[in-house]
């Protein structure tokens, strides 16, 4: 056994991963004003706890090789919960499986240092082959929940297709983070169900849900959109009715699918609302996020709704595992106004952008509809250039 190198890697790996959950994370500068990036991620693979991933006896690990490979960090649920942030990372290991692994930061855009050990949610009478994109919220029932989706082969496929899958929702609920209590699935009449979201407030006394009705796995189908549905109870929840609130629309950033992403912010001008669409391009789909606000009574009612994407993937973000993707299902929102949203790219890392809710509701309501034809995409920047055009005439 050559103990030397054992002690040399082993002490070069854990300077770099400690360099690494220290380093600093600088503002970068937008130009369009409605939010703020910074330089690094905040959670990639390398972030994952070298004991996940290393076996530190030199007798069975003599030259320390990894024996539990991470792939990816990504779509993290997020909530500010006893004076600090929690991310709620979906964690891929090389084997393809997913799991949930909570985060901490005392300053919310770096330092993020995961727990001791990743979180061991319970299963259901009939086990989950995979977990992951849990979505977290602070319920004014006392609870907090966690949703996300549970993937199962598909008993119906035959042999031949290894790949053919239905997706549900899974649902938990924990008051500390620490101790989790699995709940029944989400049962509702769609054969499929992706990014469900909980309401953070009843609803006429039941408690409301964002949903994605799809035919397949994948593919949206006949169902898509994101939906809306209530539920008496939470043991079980189900939904007996959805209604679509936002829709597919051709040639749009939405024309393929769309799903909500993190539970909504409630303001006085209504509830902000953080979404992703998705594109067919000739380079595969193309994920982007927008926003959107509804009713502060009815969030089924959409009150306002800008054209186009508000978040990107640009740079490096557009590299990864699955490229030019921005997902997000973690944002949090403080009292005084500012904005931490964690968005994942390329389903490889997480990043996390700052803005505030004036910022948001400037951009909700003062952005223009998309027109849906050229023509009327041209005459909006006509009329901008003749307002402009005004101004400066004026000065």
């Amino acid at each position: 056994m050559n103990s030397s190198l054992f002690t040399e890697r082993k002490k070069i790996i854990e300077t770099q991963h400690e360099h690494l959950i220290q380093q600093k994370n600088k503002p970068v500068f937008q130009s369009h004003g409605w939010f703020t990036r910074y330089e690094h991620p905040v959670l990639t693979s390398e972030h994952i706890p070298l004991t996940w991933r290393y076996d530190f006896n030199p007798v069975t690990n003599p030259f320390f090789m990894e024996r539990l490979s991470v792939n990816a960090a990504f779509n993290a649920g997020a909530i500010f919960f006893n004076e600090k942030y929690y991310l709620v990372a979906r964690v891929e290991g090389a084997d393809r499986k997913s799991f949930f692994a909570i985060a901490e930061s005392s300053s919310g855009i770096d330092n993020f240092r995961y727990w001791d050990e990743p979180l061991a949610i319970p299963e259901t009478q009939t086990p989950d082959t995979n977990v992951y994109d849990m979505r977290l919220v602070q319920h004014e029932d006392g609870w907090i929940y966690g949703l996300f989706c549970t993937e199962r082969r598909d008993p119906s496929a035959p042999p031949s297709d290894q790949s053919a899958a239905i997706a549900q929702c899974g649902i938990v609920r924990t008051h500390d983070l620490k101790k989790w209590e699995r709940l029944p699935d989400l049962q509702t009449k769609s054969p499929q169900q992706r990014n469900v979201v909980l309401h953070p407030e009843l609803i006429r006394g039941k408690y409301a849900f964002y949903t994605r009705p799809q035919d397949g796995f994948i593919d949206a189908g006949s169902g898509g959109g994101i939906g809306f549905g209530l539920s008496a109870s939470m043991e079980p929840a189900l939904i007996s009715n959805e209604q679509i609130i936002d829709d597919r629309i051709y040639h749009t950033i939405k024309e393929s699918k769309n799903g909500m992403g993190p539970a909504p912010i409630k303001t006085d001008k209504g509830w902000l609302q953080l979404a992703h669409g998705v594109r067919n391009t000739a380079a595969g789909l193309r994920y982007v996020l927008y926003v959107f606000l509804t009713d502060l009574q009815d969030p089924t009612k959409v009150i306002a709704k800008p054209g186009g994407y508000f978040l990107a993937p640009e740079g490096i973000e557009r590299i990864g595992d699955v490229s030019n993707v921005v997902f997000s299902n973690g944002w949090i929102a403080h009292e005084n106004g500012d904005v931490y949203l964690y968005y994942a790219s390329s389903d490889t890392r997480t990043h996390v952008a700052t803005t505030s809710v004036a910022q948001l509701l400037d951009y909700v309501l003062h952005t223009p509809e998309d027109g849906l034809r050229s023509a009327v995409s041209v005459q909006q920047r006509m009329e901008l250039i003749q307002r402009n055009r005004t101004i400066q005439q004026s000065h």
